[in-house]
């Protein structure tokens, strides 16, 4: 896996992300103080509600970025972005009052929809090989794995020297520190617009590829299917080990780091897998484990009553989910490589984040206030539903025959050249068009036809002359 990181190119964008993605760490940490500071006891509230507006903001933005994405440098819009999440950061620490907090998240959480779409749309480029690609993908699943670990470790470090105002100041340097890599690159330009319009056609042009290639329909419901999934770990973890199960407080990371050894572990192993089985070999699948860890393991750790059984059961599930869901999310930027036209891809990616996060924006409440007010069975049934409903609607929308017939892309694409693979298209493929087919081999036959008769002509000419 770590080959990939042999392009120049490449290895600086994985290290802007990385160090990106540090920071954001520290800034989640030092939010949670931030919070607690401002409103005490109502900190969850406020958390809660930052949390919505970074969806909206993700699922309203993200298009219309994405849309505007080609008319800016790509170079030019990544620094950018940076930049305005670097002093965003370095405001934080001196707000007073709440309403201050949201604006400054909504903000922050701007220019990541600005950021993330097309740093996501520029690796394919930058790695045109699609072993390479698939490689890339799984480093990025693992370093944001990683991430999750790390960053509380380092921000509890910090926190022994330094007060949580200064954990903005490591959040500004990781935002800072990504902005002078990508400086530092030369990128490739921005494609022409596949579409022509203006910011709210294109914006919605991104969707439309969405719902007009089957394989991305059913990547549309796969994430359905993890969002019900991750919903239950992001928000119920804490309720399961300090209430359902109780436990000590010191038990939550441990929870959590279950969830991201399993995520880890799959995306390690994930890319020989992908070059065996493909990609509908390896995501159906773990869609449908999500679904039957949701339905079987944990509605019996939940309505299991006593039991030290449970706790191990708990962690080795949410290892299990873990898994599976990064085997969903990592092939994700493979499969929209695979059906989409080198110039549509920064509307897909747009649109892949935008609709990705409408699925976390249902999940987050579902999970929290049925687990609140009906309890965690009823939570559980209800994500588990949703998640069998995703699963289900994607097998029924990517049958074997998609990948067996060829591109099902609403541009006919599929593979790097544009010109498909030898497993995909024949020689003997049916015409995409077949009127213009047939008007073209009418017009052969026609040329044809007309240069036998100028021969024969000339022929009867020449012999004609001869005799006389």
């Amino acid at each position: 896996m770590l080959s990939v990181l042999r392009h120049r190119t490449y290895r600086r964008l994985f290290a802007a992300q990385v160090i990106a993605l540090v920071g954001t760490g520290l800034a989640t940490v030092a939010l949670s103080l931030l919070a607690f500071d401002l409103a005490g006891a109502d900190a969850g509230s406020v958390l809660g509600t930052a949390l919505a507006i970074k969806m909206v903001a993700f699922v309203g933005l993200a298009p219309v970025f994405g849309a505007c994405a080609h008319r800016l440098p790509r170079r030019l819009l990544l620094v950018g972005a940076d930049l305005i999440r670097a002093a965003t950061a370095v405001a934080l620490p001196f707000v007073t009052q709440v309403w201050q907090v949201y604006l400054l998240i909504f903000l922050l959480q701007a220019a990541s929809a600005a950021f993330t779409p097309a740093f996501q749309a520029v690796i394919p480029e930058v790695l045109p090989a699609e072993r390479d690609y698939t490689r890339a993908l799984s480093l990025s699943s693992l370093a944001y794995d990683l991430e999750s670990l790390f960053s509380p470790a380092l921000a509890a470090g910090l926190l022994t020297l330094v007060s949580y105002h200064q954990l903005f100041l490591g959040t500004m340097a990781g935002f800072l520190g990504s902005a002078a890599l990508v400086v530092s690159l030369a990128l490739p330009k921005p494609l022409r617009a596949a579409v022509p319009g203006g910011v709210l056609a294109r914006a919605g042009h991104g969707a439309r590829l969405f719902w007009g290639a089957a394989r991305l329909r059913a990547l549309l419901a796969l994430e359905l299917t993890v969002a019900a999934g991750g919903a239950v770990v992001f928000v119920n973890t804490i309720v399961y080990v300090r209430d359902h199960l109780h436990r000590a407080a010191a038990d939550v990371p441990f929870a959590l780091g279950a969830y991201g050894a399993g995520s880890m572990t799959a995306a390690l192993l994930l890319p020989r897998v992908l070059e065996r089985t493909g990609e509908r070999g390896v995501m159906l699948p773990a869609g449908c484990a999500i679904t039957g860890l949701l339905l079987g393991p944990l509605v019996a750790i939940t309505a299991g009553g006593q039991g030290s059984w449970r706790w191990p059961a708990l962690l080795a599930t949410w290892a299990a989910l873990g898994a599976a869901c990064a085997v969903v999310n990592a092939p994700a930027g493979r499969l929209i490589r695979r059906c989409t036209a080198p110039e549509q891809r920064a509307d897909a990616f747009a649109a892949q984040f935008s609709l990705s996060h409408s699925c976390w924006l249902l999940s987050y409440p579902l999970a929290g206030w049925l687990g609140a007010r009906a309890g965690l069975l009823t939570a559980d049934l209800a994500l588990g539903a949703l998640a069998l409903a995703g699963t289900v609607c994607a097998v029924r929308l990517w049958p074997a025959r998609i990948e067996q017939d060829g591109p099902d892309g609403p541009d006919g694409w599929d593979g790097p050249d544009g010109r498909g693979t030898s497993r995909t298209r024949s020689a003997t493929a049916a015409p995409r068009y077949p009127a213009l087919a047939r008007a073209g081999s009418s017009a052969s036959t026609t040329r044809r036809t007309s240069s036998s008769v100028v021969r024969q002509l000339l022929n009867a000419a020449r012999s004609a002359g001869t005799s006389w």
